[in-house]
């Protein structure tokens, strides 16, 4: 009779899984708190709404994910026999989910009670949009699981990290640069220190965590200063929220939600587009560090997180976390995953999530979105060869245009009011100035990935490759999912546009075949482009 070897049992923690969870906590709670500071200080948003719908299934899909990773973990550790085996951190992506507040849901829900709606009936609508837009990432991100390294070999490095490096830049980091400095005192002393400690590598004289530090910090010196009347104008202390119990069970209300995703295609295909490169990413980063996952499995697994999200409620879509190698440094293993799901998705459903972040302002929460922009452009530029630097910077001019839209409340050009006005305004010098902005900006991101994918390829030498990109920018602008002459950057059929809209289509459709032509005839030199100098 042959006695089985037994199983090795391996502890569900290890002390290097109780520094992993709190640096996995404070950055979901940074998201959320931003998500929420944002839609309800910038926008308007009912609170109501966010902390009892929104927040306990967004809360819900970072406890599948987590707990999914956590299983995935303990799989590799029996397999190889090791007990150093890190599980991958998961949370909701910085880049995405600040996006989903500033370009999706509070524009909607302005947009929304613009359109005659009451402030509850917009509200539900844009939450009902959050749950689409959920749906329709986790899709994408489903499909393109089985074809990542495919998506990668087509669009260079410096179009797919480009194009969110601009959004990064100009958006993130801009915009919540205002809000930081809307309180200066509080904001550029918080952000001040979260360089010192994250950029410089600044010691603090307390060991702890210098991003909670920062956040207790700020918090302490915004709420001590309104106390003493030197804080910001009209300034109180928040009405804690009673802690309800949310179930978050699933609901379709996301089917009442996806006719009004179509005007926001431009930007949601892209945020599901960069997690698949992401999860790809990561993975090879955790397999460098000595983890051998399977990068299907990763991205198979932050896929049905985000839709299941979706499902109960959830705005922001989930994603693994770049810095597993800084987690295994840290001495975590799988056990601080399986503590932030738990924590995250219970505290959600509880309440809990919902009352710390109210007490978080934003003068504290921008000035670490701030940081998150210039690391993201950083990255971008670090991971991207140096010849096509200067194409990505190309690419970030896009987001300037979408900007400048938003600053000045991306009014209807196109409205019968305005267009007598700018048809007036005709000096045979070109497209009204506000038109050009606006056509510009919409569908932004798309934009910079196919301009920077044109630059970079012409700086390869490869002209039709770059002719190409440019031909696939004409068939979208053809359709406004990019230069969309709908002032809210809605699609539409191309022979449904007249007057001043569609004269704006045709010129933009065809700059870009115009210069897709020349750089084919171009193409046929001997040598179109000079190889570099020799060092």
């Amino acid at each position: 009779m042959n006695v089985g070897t037994p199983t090795k049992q391996r502890s569900w923690f290890v002390a290097g899984d109780l520094n992993g969870f709190f640096g996995l906590v404070v950055d979901n709670l940074s998201i959320l708190g931003f998500i929420s500071a944002a839609l309800i200080g910038i926008f308007g948003f009912p609170a109501e709404v966010i902390y009892t719908r929104m927040f306990p299934g967004t809360a819900f899909g970072v406890l599948v994910g987590n707990l999914i990773y956590t299983w995935m973990a303990r799989r590799l550790a029996a397999k190889t026999g090791r007990d150093d085996v890190t599980a991958m951190p998961l949370g909701l992506d910085a880049p995405t989910s600040i996006g989903m507040a500033l370009l999706v849901l509070g524009p909607a829900f302005v947009g929304f009670k613009q359109a005659g709606m009451d402030e509850a009936a917009a509200a539900t609508a844009t939450w009902q949009l959050g749950m689409a837009s959920l749906i329709v990432m986790g899709l994408l991100k489903f499909v393109l699981s089985f074809f990542g390294d495919a998506v990668t070999r087509l669009i260079p490095r410096a179009g797919l990290l480009g194009s969110i490096a601009g959004v990064a830049l100009v958006l993130m980091g801009f915009l919540p640069l205002i809000e930081t400095l809307r309180s200066p005192m509080v904001g550029f002393m918080t952000l001040g220190l979260l360089l010192y400690v994250l950029i410089a590598k600044g010691r603090l004289p307390i060991k702890l965590p210098g991003v909670f530090v920062a956040f207790v910090f700020g918090t302490v010196l915004f709420y001590g200063f309104g106390a003493l009347g030197l804080g910001a104008p009209g300034f109180t202390f928040p009405t804690p929220q009673p802690l309800n119990f949310v179930l978050p069970l699933p609901t379709l209300g996301f089917i009442d939600g996806l006719p009004y995703t179509v005007p926001y295609l431009p930007l949601l295909l892209p945020f599901g587009l960069l997690m698949v490169v992401g999860g790809i990413n990561v993975s090879e980063s955790a397999r460098a560090a000595g983890d051998d996952y399977r990068t299907r499995d990763i991205l198979l697994a932050e896929a049905f997180s985000t839709l299941v999200a979706g499902l109960v409620g959830g705005v922001a879509q989930t994603t693994p976390y770049i810095g597993q190698p800084a987690y295994k440094h840290m001495g975590a293993r799988s056990g601080y995953t399986l503590l932030t799901g738990l924590f995250i998705g219970l505290g959600g459903m509880l309440g809990i999530v919902s009352g710390l972040v109210q007490w978080l302002p934003l003068a504290v929460l921008a000035p670490i979105i701030v940081y998150v922009a210039l690391d993201i452009t950083t990255q971008a530029f670090q991971a991207t060869p140096g010849k096509h630097a200067t194409a990505m910077v190309f690419g970030f001019l896009p987001s300037v245009a979408y900007m400048l839209a938003i600053k000045t409340g991306n009014p209807g050009w196109i409205a019968p009011d305005h267009h007598a006005q700018l048809m007036s305004a005709l000096d045979g010098h070109g497209l009204p100035e506000l038109a050009v902005i606006v056509t510009l900006g919409n569908g932004f991101i798309m934009t910079s990935m196919i301009w920077t994918s044109a630059v970079a390829a012409m700086v390869d030498g490869r002209l039709r490759r770059a002719a190409a990109f440019l031909l696939a920018g004409a068939g979208l602008a053809l359709f406004g999912i990019i230069h969309s002459v709908d002032p809210r950057g809605g699609v539409y059929l191309p022979w449904a546009l007249e007057g001043l809209s569609r004269t704006i289509a045709w010129q933009f459709i065809g700059a870009y075949i115009g210069l897709a032509v020349l750089l084919v005839l171009l193409s046929f030199q001997r040598d179109p482009v000079a190889a570099p100098p020799q060092a």
